[in-house]
């Protein structure tokens, strides 16, 4: 099995496309008027629109409703990520270091969602992250 991607609802899909480009530094592929993906290395990120939802089942899905999920991205410099990302999001707490070894700050997208950008910091946490 391969993890293929994460899909978000967005009300406002050319905002929260806008914001995930910011923060990865890569550009959409629109698939559709309703439909991008952000592709890197790790995985994909799908944005689709509400219209989307329907093609699989009404009210299966609701934008700005995410209340357990953390979407983190891995980057070599997370104090340059957060220079970039800096005022375009709500601001969940600014970079520090984790317990676990990650140097990382936390956004909430346009619809709420919160965003971790990290960089493995310790050494431990580079060892950990070097075959992934």
């Amino acid at each position: 099995m391969k993890f293929a991607s994460v899909r978000l609802i967005a009300a406002d899909i050319d905002a929260m496309v806008g914001f995930y480009e910011l923060v990865t530094g890569q550009t959409a592929d629109w698939l559709a008027p309703q439909f991008a993906e952000i592709v890197t290395a790790g995985a994909t990120l799908a944005i689709g629109s509400t219209e989307t939802v329907a093609a699989f089942a009404e009210g299966s899905a609701e934008p700005s409703a995410n209340r357990t999920a953390i979407l983190e991205f891995m980057v070599a410099d997370v104090d340059a990520v957060f220079d970039r990302v800096k005022g375009k999001g709500e601001l969940v707490h600014e970079p520090k270091l984790l317990p676990w070894g990650n140097r990382t700050f936390q956004v909430r997208d346009p619809e709420g969602s919160p965003v971790s950008v990290f960089t493995p910091f310790t050494e431990a946490a580079k060892a950990r992250f070097q075959s992934r």
